[in-house]
């Protein structure tokens, strides 16, 4: 349902936003637990991510006994939500009505799905079309075709697959089934105050903006989201992108404008939106964002969503603070937010 590589950071960070989000399994022990298991974390290698606790299970994994990753919520809401979540993961193929899914949980309709939005940010039917494509991805990961891997998901026709693919695989299912094979990708690798950053464009736009410290470690993060891909230097183009990247990190400088291809779901690209609409110099808080999306109750998935958004500063998810004003969470580290807002207030 979202990109690997941010459910893997998750897990090394322990962070807490995660948990009901998704588990995570391993196949060397057939365990699976939650992303804030104080256990040892396993090599990323063979790293299994599921939706639910029943999807890990009905692949043969067990709930590990420290972190009890398939227990009962404390709030009976988030726990109908759990439920609802288990059944869409188990069948990600059927095509489950709002009327029969609220009946399997014990609940109706209207009630559901205000619940389903206020605890996840998105309705049944999102969460229905992510779990679908995970599933729908997986297959073609196993090797299947993309017919096979297309019905084995629970889509009707390829015509429906191919109308999600651009947006959520940011590429078609055949060139995915193949790794990125046949998909130009270009990057380029600068200094810059906040430390190296990595930028990778697709002929469609910006697909990723990474920062960090060390330069081999952006790329093999990169090279692993596009393990056959054709990743070449960055063209003329690309390095005048980037020089527009640096130049908005000096004070006064205006916000790049620059075209993005990204991954994402609904939810992700409204929250995204909103996030590029945060006049530069302020800050606004998750719940803020969540009020001015129409989804008042969606603090936490405003912040999954900013966690995830794999092109830092072009979308500026480091205006976004806590409500006390402290600074909250950020990928690429505390001390680069600080500076980013510094930055910008001067």
């Amino acid at each position: 349902m979202l990109n690997e590589e941010r459910l893997w950071t998750a897990v090394n960070a322990r962070d807490a936003r995660w948990d009901g989000a998704f588990v995570y399994a391993v196949p060397s022990t057939r365990i699976y637990c939650r992303p804030t298991c104080p256990s040892r974390r396993p090599r990323r290698d063979g790293v299994r991510f599921f939706a639910a606790p029943a999807a890990a299970e009905a692949a043969g994994f067990r709930a590990c006994k420290r972190c009890r990753p398939g227990g009962a919520a404390a709030d009976p809401k988030v726990e109908r939500v759990q439920r609802a979540c288990a059944t869409i993961a188990a069948s990600p193929d059927e095509r489950l009505t709002l009327d029969a899914l609220a009946r399997s949980v014990g609940s109706s309709p209207y009630h559901l799905l205000r619940t389903f939005k206020q605890t996840l940010g998105v309705s049944p039917r999102e969460f229905m079309d992510a779990c679908r494509m995970g599933c729908f991805k997986s297959e073609l990961q196993s090797g299947r075709g993309v017919a096979s891997a297309t019905y084995a998901a629970g889509y009707g026709s390829g015509s429906r697959v191919y109308e999600q693919a651009a947006a959520r695989m940011g590429m078609t299912p055949a060139v995915y089934a193949a790794g990125g094979l046949g998909v130009s990708v270009r990057y380029v690798t600068v200094e810059s105050p906040l430390g190296i950053l990595l930028v990778a464009a697709t002929p469609r736009g910006i697909c990723a903006v990474k920062l960090g410290s060390n330069a081999k470690t952006l790329e093999s993060e990169l090279r692993h989201e596009y393990p056959a891909a054709a990743l070449t230097p960055g063209d003329r183009q690309l390095r005048k992108w980037v020089a527009g990247i640096l130049e908005s990190l000096d004070p006064g400088a205006p916000d790049p404008r620059l075209p993005i291809d990204v991954r994402a779901t609904a939810f992700q690209r409204i929250v995204w939106r909103e996030l590029q609409r945060i006049p530069r110099g302020e800050t606004r808080s998750y719940a803020d964002v969540a009020k001015r999306i129409g989804r008042p109750t969606a603090a936490r998935a405003v912040a999954r969503a900013c966690a995830t958004n794999p092109v830092a500063v072009v979308v500026p998810c480091h205006r976004v603070v806590r409500s006390n004003e402290s600074l909250g969470g950020y990928r690429w580290g505390l001390e680069r937010k600080r500076v980013l807002l510094e930055g910008e207030r001067g």
